[in-house]
């Protein structure tokens, strides 16, 4: 049976060819498989990061309008020296809680 060892040859050939190119694709699926989840940490990251700017921007707008609002009209008795105190810890308050660093909080890890 001299020809069909000779037709098993290119058969076998074939095959091995064919499972070496299979591990090249697996390699290079695992391998675009970790860039795009590295990629998705990126983007959740830089969302997080912009999600926490807006808040303090938002935070500071409503602080500035709150005490703006809340501001004594010209005409008006002049407040009490621990009121004046008080509204401006309040300000002070929002303030940090705003554009305080991220990743203070023990809750948000």
């Amino acid at each position: 049976m001299p020809g069909k060892n000779s037709r098993m040859k290119p058969l076998e050939s074939r095959k091995q060819l064919l499972v070496a190119e299979s591990e090249l694709n697996r390699a290079q699926l695992v391998q675009e498989w970790r860039i795009m989840a590295d990629e998705a940490r990126i983007l959740a990251h830089q969302a997080k990061t912009i999600s926490s700017l807006a808040s303090a921007a938002a935070s500071l707008v409503v602080g500035l309008v709150n005490f703006r609002r809340n501001k004594p009209a010209a005409s008006a008795e002049k407040l009490p020296w621990w009121q004046t105190i008080l509204k401006g810890v309040g300000l002070v308050s929002t303030l940090w809680q705003s554009f305080r660093p991220p990743g203070g909080d023990s809750h948000d890890k």
